[in-house]
């Protein structure tokens, strides 16, 4: 299944502020209190530096977009979308614009590594994914206490947290995401179309600016990402439009800025990336 998305970085002439993360033993989900909630609010163009947390993250943006960087994949994180990391993987966080954040950790144990119980290797919850965010989901999250401490939990924290728990079971997955190499001249391509996909139209492109051949790079991309750069390219354009759509952009505006000879062509694209028209999914 194809992983979540990505989208393009601070420009390089501009300074990316750099903060560390936010206590997270303060916000240490237990059995008792099973889901915390923390709130941040960042400016456009901060990084928070690498980190990672013994139990599992949901994270989306209240308002703003932010780009989440985890274990081999990029994702991008507009309000109406919400990455999940399992405990123990590194992510980085890129604020695209003035976000807040709102963040899940979820308790863990030998039985569960989600808001459900484990199935094995092979469950969904061991991976990062995108998942689409409910409005009713919204709404408790906005509901519940983002109070640091230990404490303790309230009638009403319980109930909230069954409620999310349940919900966030039956969310949908996105076939949104941008999976990154090992191999550092496919690395160095990657970042760059992440960076500017408009300028990046065929492997030739790449070439001539990684010093490594097309043929060696069409390999690279099956043996380290299992797909062709046209296919990956298109993801990256999917989630740079899911950034544009974010702001409010028309669709048109997207697919001429994206490089598409009409809107019918960004369109068809779409469709066949993800099975749906623009007009649903990125509203």
């Amino acid at each position: 299944m194809a992983r979540p998305a990505a989208v393009t970085r601070p420009s390089p002439d501009r300074r990316r502020a750099s903060v560390p993360p936010v206590d997270p033993v303060r916000y240490a989900p237990t059995a008792e209190r099973p889901v915390r909630a923390k709130a941040r609010k960042l400016r456009a163009d901060t990084g928070i530096d690498p980190h990672s947390h013994p139990w599992g993250q949901l994270a989306f943006s209240v308002t703003g977009v932010v780009r989440m960087t985890a274990g081999r994949g990029t994702y991008i994180v507009p309000p109406s979308r919400a990455v999940w990391i399992p405990p123990g993987v590194e992510h980085v966080v890129s604020v695209v614009e003035d976000a807040e954040l709102r963040t899940l950790y979820l308790y863990q144990d030998e039985h569960h590594c989600g808001p459900d119980a484990c199935d094995g290797a092979d469950s969904p919850w061991r991976e990062c994914r995108v998942l689409e965010v409910s409005n009713l989901m919204r709404e408790l999250v906005m509901q519940l206490t983002v109070e640091p401490g230990p404490g303790r939990a309230t009638d009403r924290e319980h109930h909230l947290s069954a409620l999310i728990l349940d919900e966030l079971r039956h969310a949908q997955p996105v076939p949104l995401g941008v999976d990154l190499p090992q191999d550092k001249r496919l690395l160095a391509l990657c970042e760059a179309v992440i960076e500017d996909p408009v300028r990046w139209h065929t492997l030739e492109d790449g070439a001539r600016s990684t010093g490594a051949s097309p043929r060696t790079l069409a390999r690279l991309f099956r043996s380290e990402l299992g797909t062709t750069f046209l296919q990956w390219r298109q993801q990256v354009l999917l989630a740079k439009a899911l950034t544009l759509a974010a702001r409010k952009v028309p669709m048109a505006v997207i697919s001429a800025e994206l490089g598409y000879a009409s809107p019918s062509a960004f369109t068809a694209m779409v469709r066949r990336s993800v099975g749906a028209p623009p007009s649903r999914f990125f509203t």
